[in-house]
C-alpha cells in the first residue's frame, strides 16, 4: 500500500451534477502542467464520460478490455490526452455487469495500478453510494469529496462521507458480531437504541476491548478525506467547506482537510463541450487559477509524505455564523432523517 500512499487519489461525491469529472480532469491537467506525470482513471463504470470531456470521442481501449482480460497489461489501455504528461484510462458502460465488477476484478485493477509510472493517479468515481463506488473510494489512501454550495449537494456530500465511514467499519468488523451490532446502531436512523455519534460509538467499543477500540480509532485517523467546493459564487459560499468539516468533526469524529474552492467561471461553463481544446490551449480563467492552487496543495501533501512528515493540520473549523446556519441546519436535518 505504501507505493500508492503518495499518488492514488479517489474523487467522489454523493450527488451527480457537482462537476466531479470536470474537477478531476482540470486537477489532473494542473498537475501535469506543473511537471507531474498524471494518469486519470474513469472509475464511473456505469456511466463513464471522462474521455468525452478530454476530447477523445472513440477510445481504442477501455477498462472493459482489461477487466475481461482482452488486455492483460493495464499499460496497454492507457491513452494520451491533449495535455502533455496527462494520460487516461477510459471507463466503459456498454456491457452487462461492468458497473458491478467482482472482487477479484477490483483487486486485479488495483494491483496493476500500483505498477504504473505516475506521480499521481486520480480515480473519477461514479455518483451515489453503490458498493463499487464505496470500495474504490475506501481503497484509495487519499480521498477527495467534491460538492457545490447547493443545500442538496451539501447534504449528499455529508451522506457520502458518512456512508463511506460505516461501509469501511462494517468491512473491518464483519466477523465481530458485537462490533457489527454497535456499528449498525450508529449508522441507523431509527430512534430506538440509537448511538448518536461516532464519539459515542468509540465509548461503546471500549466494552469490546482495547484492541477493537484501537482498530476503530485507527480507521478514523487514516480515512484521510479532503474537500473541494466547486462553483463558488461569493464569500459566504467559501465557508461551506468549514461548515461540513464542523459537522463531520462533531458527529463523525473526522477531521476533513479543505483543499480549496473552485470559483464559478463563465469561461469554463461555455467550454464544457470542448474541454480538450480548452485544456490544450491552456486558456486562463478563474477556475484554472483555483485548480492550480489546489494542485499545489496536493503536491505539498505529497512532498510532506516523502519527507516522512505528518500531513498538514487542518485549521479549526469555525462555528457557523448567522449567515451559514441555514446550510448547517440542512446538513443536520439530513443527519437525523437520512
Amino acid at each position: 500500500m505504501q507505493e500508492l500512499k503518495k499518488k492514488l487519489w479517489a474523487v467522489g461525491g454523493g450527488k451527480g451534477g457537482v462537476g466531479k469529472s470536470v474537477v478531476t480532469l482540470m486537477l489532473g491537467a494542473s498537475l501535469a502542467r506543473q511537471g507531474r506525470k498524471v494518469i486519470l482513471v474513469d472509475a464511473d463504470l456505469g456511466g463513464s464520460n471522462l474521455h468525452t470531456l478530454a476530447g477523445i470521442k472513440y477510445p481504442r481501449h477501455t477498462l472493459e478490455d482489461f477487466l475481461n482480460r482482452d488486455r492483460e497489461n493495464i499499460e496497454d489501455i492507457i491513452l494520451d490526452t491533449p495535455v502533455d504528461n496527462l494520460r487516461l484510462i477510459c471507463g466503459a458502460d456498454d456491457i452487462l455487469g461492468l458497473a458491478n465488477p467482482k472482487y477479484s476484478q477490483k483487486m486485479r485493477l488495483f494491483n496493476h495500478l500500483k505498477r504504473l509510472d505516475a506521480d499521481y493517479m486520480l480515480l473519477d468515481l461514479g455518483a451515489g453510494i453503490s458498493y463499487t463506488t464505496m470500495d474504490f473510494f475506501l481503497y484509495a489512501p487519499n480521498k477527495i469529496v467534491v460538492l457545490t454550495p447547493q443545500a442538496t449537494s451539501i447534504q449528499n456530500a455529508y451522506g457520502f462521507i458518512k456512508a463511506s465511514l460505516y461501509r469501511g467499519l462494517s468491512r473491518i468488523f464483519s466477523k465481530n458480531a458485537r462490533g457489527l451490532d454497535l456499528i449498525k446502531r450508529a449508522s441507523s436512523y431509527k430512534e430506538d437504541d440509537r448511538i448518536e455519534s461516532v464519539e459515542m460509538l468509540i465509548e461503546a467499543f471500549k466494552m469490546l476491548g482495547e484492541e477493537e477500540k484501537s482498530m476503530l480509532t485507527d480507521f478514523l485517523e487514516n480515512l484521510n478525506i479532503h474537500l473541494i467546493v466547486n462553483m463558488v459564487r461569493g464569500k459566504k459560499e467559501e465557508e461551506i467547506g468549514n461548515i461540513v468539516s464542523t459537522v463531520a468533526e462533531n458527529y463523525l469524529s473526522l477531521t476533513l482537510e479543505h483543499l480549496g474552492i473552485v470559483k464559478h467561471d463563465d469561461v469554463l461553463a461555455t467550454s464544457i463541450n470542448s474541454m480538450g481544446r480548452f485544456l490544450e490551449e491552456k486558456r486562463s480563467s478563474r477556475a484554472v487559477t483555483c485548480m492550480d492552487s489546489i494542485a499545489r496543495s496536493l503536491m505539498k501533501i505529497n512532498s510532506q509524505f516523502e519527507s516522512n512528515l505528518s500531513a498538514p493540520s487542518t485549521p479549526e473549523a469555525p462555528v457557523p455564523n448567522e449567515d451559514s446556519k441555514t446550510l448547517f441546519s440542512a446538513i443536520m436535518t439530513h443527519r437525523q432523517h437520512g
